[in-house]
């Protein structure tokens, strides 16, 4: 007999889910879950459409991701980083470890604005 389990890589001790939705009323993405290694297809989906989009901003509410882990965040800064000048990602009410990573690696990018509203 063969007993399978679920792969331990989010915070609760299961596999971790991520999922994406346009944003009504403005460009960007809603997610919720988590962002690490088995997710990260997903969000480097949507980030990918936020390079592609030409919105001088895009909003990333992230008030239901539990967790983003230092390659998820990684992502993020690479596609920040190859948007035209003037254009900028907000992150709106995003998990504190998204926040300290950030600050922690890369204190001066300018592109991601945080908003805890």
């Amino acid at each position: 007999m063969t007993i399978q389990y679920p792969v331990p890589t989010g915070a609760g001790g299961v596999a971790a889910q991520l999922t994406v939705a346009p944003l009504a009323g403005r460009f960007g993405v809603r997610a919720v879950g988590e962002v690490g290694l088995t997710t990260r297809g997903i969000w480097e989906g949507a980030l990918e459409a936020v390079v592609r989009d030409s919105s001088e901003v895009c909003h990333l509410e992230l008030a239901a991701v539990t967790f983003v882990d230092v390659g998820g965040a990684g992502m993020l800064v690479d596609a920040v980083r190859r948007l035209p000048v003037g254009r900028r990602v907000v992150l709106h009410r995003p998990p504190p470890t998204l926040c300290r990573t950030l600050e922690l690696f890369w204190p001066d990018l300018s592109a991601i604005e945080v908003s805890m509203s």
